[in-house]
């Protein structure tokens, strides 16, 4: 491996293209999977900002912005359960905000209980805004989506459903993927979605015991009128049911793979270039009796160390862009998983590009040295 190093280190300029072409592909990869996740991540924020174990829905709800109408005197089934410490409902629907200029937008209202006890998505609030949402028809926007609504400050007013709302607040990390989340009470919630004071979209629940969550969802489960889901579970269904949706998988998948692609083949190039240009060298090593078995492990050892200046020069240029794209007001999220899936796949493009650099071994003969 030193000799590995040794010769990359004196020829320096021979094995950049190679570095840039791996470092290239990590940053491509770790991006778009980091950018997809925050925007898709979106979908559970209802979820993330709750304080729920339990979320129980109409049958066959995809996901947790596709909720419909349902009971909440079922609520009093909850309450039965022995490992149940608290029961809530959560409101949730679309509805088109119309600005005081005329121009409509599609928002989801979320519709949560206020008080110390809540379930809901209020984890954002503070307890003044809490306090706030008891007037009727008083919302509270996210800063960062309330320009789209054109109700960047306190005390402006739009229209739901031929209802007057009027903005009392702002949070943060609450930004919607189809539209801007509105906040505000139960019943502000229930009028805006035209819905009855008997129902609610999603029933919520937390156990006594956290341990005790799948097998309270599998009890809970077994009355056919209604679908329970644990949080964390009902986030990634929600999560995954917008990537199949929108086919971003699908283009994720391709932009990978292409990155890849690019890499490889460059990477490949630059070692097969880097051995045709050592071909004396690496002779004089044959008449010295070493075997093309170690050249071969030479060779492999040189994409690896290429492969991981690539990757040393990737981490800052990544955590660079994602703290570009967060200014700029853009959803990215860069878990320690994505960093180490990111780094394996990417050194192991490098060595198979090592191997396919490895048909420029086949020159590599002691007779070289007599031309």
């Amino acid at each position: 491996m030193m000799y590995a190093i040794l010769t990359i280190l004196n020829d320096k300029k021979r094995y950049i293209a190679g570095m840039l072409a791996v470092t290239f592909s990590a940053v491509l990869i770790a991006m778009q999977v980091g950018l997809l996740m925050g925007l898709i991540g979106v979908v559970s924020v209802p979820i993330v900002h709750s304080k729920a174990d339990i979320w129980i829905s109409f049958p066959d709800t995809p996901a947790c912005d596709l909720g419909r109408p349902m009971p909440n005197y079922w609520l009093d089934r909850l309450w039965s359960h022995p490992d149940i410490a608290a029961a809530d409902e959560f409101v949730q629907g679309f509805r088109y905000w119309q600005t005081e200029k005329g121009k409509n937008e599609l928002c989801v209202v979320l519709g949560v209980s206020l008080d110390d006890e809540s379930l809901g998505p209020i984890a954002r609030l503070t307890p003044e805004q809490r306090s706030r949402l008891t007037e009727p028809n008083a919302v509270i926007l996210d800063a960062k989506d309330a320009g789209r609504l054109d109700a960047t400050q306190i005390g402006v007013e739009g229209e739901i459903t031929g209802q007057r709302v009027r903005v009392v607040g702002f949070t943060d990390q609450m930004r919607g993927i189809t539209g801007p989340f509105i906040v505000t009470s139960i019943p502000t919630a229930r009028r805006l979605l035209l819905m009855r004071d008997d129902q609610a979209t999603f029933l919520l629940a937390k156990c006594k015991d956290p341990a005790r969550i799948p097998a309270v969802v599998a009890d809970l489960s077994s009355w056919d009128k209604w679908t329970v889901h644990s949080a964390k579970e009902f986030s990634s269904q929600s999560e995954w049911h917008w990537i199949g949706k929108t086919k971003a998988g699908i283009a994720l998948g391709f932009a990978a793979v292409l990155g890849l692609a690019i890499g490889c083949s460059i990477t490949s190039q630059t070692l097969y270039a880097a051995i045709g240009a050592s071909i004396r060298e690496l002779a004089v090593l044959r008449a010295l009796g070493i075997s093309r078995g170690r050249m071969v492990i030479f060779v492999l050892q040189q994409s690896m160390v290429v492969g991981i200046v690539g990757l040393l020069l990737a981490i800052p240029i990544t955590y660079g862009l994602l703290t570009l794209v967060r200014s700029l007001g853009t959803q990215a999220v860069m878990p320690i998983w994505l960093i180490t899936g990111t780094g394996s796949l990417t050194l192991a493009m490098a060595i198979i590009a090592g191997l396919f650099s490895l048909r420029s071994l086949k020159g590599v003969e002691p007779a070289e040295l007599l031309r």
